[in-house]
């Protein structure tokens, strides 16, 4: 389970949703309690309307996070709640993104990294970037990710020349 310190209710929850879901910090902080849960379970894959394309992205919940949500769940400040991210005043019905950047910011000041360095779309490609060194495939991270051009998902990892001719050299026929 990942974990990080955070003086914020639900932080750690948060961040790691964040990293199963690989949603843009928009989506993100919109996710209702319906998206994750049903019949009083945490679900082991979940699917968002993306807010930027209007389409559904599917991601799966990893065994860690779905533990993490379920200790969320049992919150006092969780029961009754609409959205996973309640607002902390009644007209926010739950927190914003710029909210959410704070939070991270403050994540990664506490892991002594520089904040400039990093943002909520970090929290988007950590796992893709992973899965992308370990397979090379392209076209899972591209469906993972919600995108309809491959040329977009090219240019979101920074895949180049050297990364093929490292996959391809690692082949042998």
């Amino acid at each position: 389970m990942r974990v990080l310190p955070s003086r914020k209710p639900g932080a750690v929850h948060l961040f790691n949703l964040a990293i199963d879901s690989k949603l843009r910090g928009c989506d993100l902080v919109k996710m209702k309690v319906v998206d994750v849960m049903a019949s009083g379970r945490i679900k082991e894959r979940a699917s968002v309307l993306q807010s930027k394309t209007q389409k559904p992205v599917r991601f799966e919940i990893s065994e860690g996070t779905r533990a993490s949500l379920a200790r969320w769940m049992r919150e006092p400040l969780m029961v009754g709640s609409e959205y996973l991210w309640p607002g902390r005043f009644h007209e926010r019905l739950h927190i914003s993104t710029r909210q959410y950047a704070r939070i991270v910011r403050e994540w990664v000041t506490s892991i002594g990294l520089e904040a400039s360095a990093y943002g909520t779309h970090s929290m988007r490609r950590t796992k893709v970037t992973q899965i992308y060194k370990k397979t090379g495939n392209l076209r899972a991270v591209q469906l993972l990710l919600g995108h309809t051009k491959m040329d977009s998902t090219v240019r979101y990892l920074g895949v180049e020349l050297e990364d093929a001719l490292a996959i391809a050299e690692a082949i042998e026929i």
